[in-house]
């Protein structure tokens, strides 16, 4: 089935769509907004992360006895969890930053027993090399900052804790 553009790949996985379907996903959308509305679910997951490391720093290290240890254990555990959220969103952006920049489509017929690839024309290469620079590199870029401010914190957390 063939649309407008020749294209023989089905719409669902032609790589525009591909975009549009993760830039309007609820959760992958996350990295597309401002930065206060970027930063907003990621400290509700620190936050909320604390649910399940309080507990377990506080088996280890009870509060009233080692309340530094406590609070680098479970802040360290609720990083944990948060560079996972990022990871998970850097890679569905990845992917399909992968699929718009390539000039060859792999797609399925029917089912993955029948796979085909189908070459970009020149305009739709160049559309999707347009979607990658100004729209999906930045994303990549401010996911690839969070991770680093991530490894960063979580880093000084450990040399903190060495100087306990």
């Amino acid at each position: 089935m063939r649309d407008a553009s020749g294209c023989p790949v089905p719409t669902e996985q032609q790589p525009i769509n591909e975009y549009l379907q993760l830039k309007e996903s609820w959760f992958f959308s996350w990295a597309t907004r401002n930065w206060w509305g970027y930063l907003r679910p990621m400290v509700v997951i620190w936050c909320l992360s604390w649910l399940v490391t309080g507990p377990i720093a506080a088996a280890s290290f009870p509060l009233g006895k080692y309340p530094l240890q406590f609070a680098l254990s479970g802040s360290g555990g609720a990083c944990l969890f948060l560079a996972l959220v990022v990871l998970k969103l850097y890679l569905g952006w990845e992917y399909v930053l992968d699929r718009l920049a390539r000039p060859t489509v792999f797609y399925e017929e029917s089912g993955w027993y029948d796979g085909c690839s189908w070459t970009k024309t020149p305009e739709i290469l160049q559309r999707d090399q347009l979607i990658v620079t100004y729209q999906i590199q930045p994303i990549r870029r401010r996911l690839r900052l969070t991770l680093g401010g991530i490894l960063l914190v979580l880093l000084a957390g450990g040399i903190g804790w060495y100087f306990l």
